[in-house]
């Protein structure tokens, strides 16, 4: 069953964070992305941040201890797994992919892996974040 009106887009991913701070300095100070909200809940902060130029794209860095009905052993894993960088993830694309890790790895970002042609036709290299999620970003 097809319809052309039901047309479906990609408007935000998830990431968790623990320090909305660190979070900002690396999303809008290192990468360059804008804020697009800030909002604070019971002592948390969800921050919706995107490139500039894409406004239809989002990540939206969330605290994951306000995921409803999470239990205290959830809330333990997802810290330890955050804490491993095994978490979540998130894949970009850059068209000046050397310019953009030399330019990451200066603000001191994690860097996981250096610029490398994948034996698979991509050229990528890979951060973690303030939380510890990883970002894998390719030559567009």
């Amino acid at each position: 069953m097809s319809n052309d009106n039901a047309t479906i887009t990609i408007h935000s991913s998830m990431l968790p964070h623990h320090d909305p701070e660190a979070s900002l300095a690396f999303y809008r100070d290192a990468l360059g992305f804008e804020v697009r909200q800030d909002v604070g809940y019971e002592g948390m902060r969800w921050i919706t941040v995107g490139p500039v130029g894409q406004p239809d794209t989002a990540i939206v860095l969330y605290p994951p201890t306000a995921t409803p009905g999470i239990t205290e052993d959830e809330q333990r894993t997802i810290a330890e797994m955050m804490a491993k960088g095994t978490f979540a993830s998130v894949n970009l694309a850059s068209p000046d992919l050397d310019a953009l890790f030399d330019r990451l790895q200066a603000t001191g970002a994690e860097v996981v892996q250096e610029p490398t042609d994948q034996p698979y036709g991509l050229r990528d290299c890979a951060f973690r974040d303030a939380a510890g999620n990883l970002l894998r970003i390719q030559q567009a």
